[in-house]
């Protein structure tokens, strides 16, 4: 039986990631919205299940700066992309930030 390849999308490794680059990404509301349900999914979601008010394009596009932030993880796993929030990673570099950001969004 063939295996599924879990393919990474591009992301910063761990000691790449900036405060300057994840204030940026956390400082949209749709954003923190996504941001919210990652927290509540720590297992992942696949990117199109978390209902948010925008477009697929406009969705697409706060992926990628939430991404390229090192705030999510996205994996390929067979038609789906799966998003995962790298709470291990930013608690590592940012301690408290990530607890902080999602306790006062609410």
């Amino acid at each position: 039986m063939p295996t599924v390849e879990h393919a990474l999308l591009p992301q910063p490794s761990r000691h790449e990631i900036r405060i300057e680059q994840v204030l940026q990404a956390l400082g949209d509301p749709v954003r923190l919205m996504l941001v919210r349900a990652l927290a509540a999914a720590p297992e992942g979601v696949a990117c199109g299940a978390i209902p948010l008010p925008v477009t697929k394009s406009t969705r697409t596009h706060h992926l990628r700066i939430l991404r390229e932030a090192g705030v999510i993880s996205m994996r390929a796993e067979a038609t789906r992309r799966i998003t995962t929030l790298r709470r291990d990673d930013l608690d590592a570099r940012y301690p408290g930030l990530l607890d902080g950001v999602l306790s006062a969004s609410h």
